[in-house]
């Protein structure tokens, strides 16, 4: 069994669906946690299941560089390394290299680069990162693709379109050779008593692999990228190279032109977007899979976001409010602790805020898928 996809219900372009995985189904349009470190920053993945996250994406780049994703592999892959027995998505680690810009070396091979750890030299090719990707064992994994820079030329774009082109052609021949290795196996499962849940797949399980859809805010060549994309042939289709600094508006036009191009019957995947208004435009527009690192990081800066607006639980006039963050919320931290009090625990830098604040962040944004699909349900 590989990655299957199955849509339930619809409404204008909006779609309700199950993406069936080998470690569960995944309820669409689903909003994915981001697990940079095969950790979501101050969350404990038994909070992260009574939360009802049923994918987290977890980052190639920061992983190959440490522990280093031979070493997981050794562990029995990422669900057994990090305990968590629900679907992963690991992105190529092409955006992360692209956001290193002057540490880095684009070439037809791969990229270059320093890490930023260290500063020790590395390589990444569509083959290494196919390769880096099957060790960590994730449910779906992406081909290798170069983000383009926002502003870029006419002939820039071209180009780097081509050479994702090849370079997704490149990542789907070394991954159909070498799938067979996935790490589910290592080990056996984990004893009832150990440290997780254990987390084998059925026999005969298999990952699947993503292409991208790149060509900047070129529509035209988003609708060829898209056309030769299919082409090549993915169970799934992603597009990447947004949220690059262009404004929110034009993001919405590439978006809503691209996903005219794609198949109506395979899950699309909008990387790296956005905020809750945004998340919820683009179920409308059939995006079935989003991530973004915002709910968790404005978490850590003390913005929370609830049913009447954003609220930074930094300022003073929450000193004395003992109202919870948002009534309407039905989350832990909600039911429980006052505004007064998550203020509090922020002003005196206490670690318990960035827990808290990630776990309503978190809750407000499932809540918001959740109620995006029962919408949809509807009618």
């Amino acid at each position: 069994m590989s990655v299957s996809f199955q849509i339930d219900a619809t409404r204008g372009a909006a779609r309700a669906g199950r993406l069936i995985t080998p470690h569960g189904i995944v309820h669409t349009p689903v909003f994915m946690p981001v697990g940079t470190l095969a950790t979501v920053k101050g969350v404990p993945q038994h909070l992260l299941e009574e939360l009802g996250v049923e994918i987290l994406l977890s980052n190639t780049y920061h992983l190959y560089l440490r522990p280093g994703t031979e070493q997981v592999k050794k562990l029995g892959g990422l669900h057994r390394f990090m305990a968590w027995p629900r679907a992963i998505l690991t992105d190529s680690g092409g955006f992360q290299v692209f956001s290193l810009n002057e540490l880095r070396k684009v070439t037809e091979d791969g990229v270059t680069f320093r890490s930023h750890l260290d500063g020790s030299t590395h390589f990444l090719s569509p083959e290494n990162a196919m390769e880096a990707q099957i060790q960590l064992g994730a449910d779906v994994i992406m081909a290798f693709d170069e983000c383009t820079e926002y502003p870029a030329e006419a002939q820039r774009l071209r180009d780097s379109m081509e050479m994702t082109l090849r370079w997704a052609a490149r990542s789907k021949k070394y991954f159909e050779e070498h799938k067979h290795e996935v790490p589910w196996g290592n080990g056996g499962p984990l004893p009832e008593n150990g440290p997780g849940p254990a987390t084998q797949p059925a026999p005969g399980a298999a990952q699947a692999l993503f292409g991208i859809v790149q060509g900047g805010m070129d529509l035209a060549l988003r609708k060829e990228s898209a056309a030769r994309t299919i082409e090549i042939g993915f169970p799934g289709y992603a597009l990447g190279g947004l949220s690059v600094g262009e404004p929110r508006a034009l993001t919405k036009e590439v978006v809503e032109s691209a996903l005219e191009h794609l198949p109506k019957d395979k899950p699309r995947y909008l990387m790296g977007v956005g905020t809750p208004e945004e998340i919820v435009q683009y179920a409308c527009l059939g995006v079935d899979m989003m991530d973004c690192v915002l709910p968790t990081r404005a978490a850590r800066h003390g913005l929370l976001f609830t049913s009447e607006g954003k609220i930074s639980i930094k300022q003073s006039r929450y000193v004395g409010d003992e109202r919870p963050l948002d009534a309407k919320c039905g989350c832990a931290v909600c039911r429980r602790y006052s505004r007064a009090y998550l203020r509090h625990l922020y002003a005196s830098n206490e670690v318990l805020a960035q827990v808290l604040n990630t776990v309503h962040n978190l809750c407000f944004y499932l809540d918001t898928m959740r109620t995006v699909r029962h919408s949809i349900a509807l009618g």
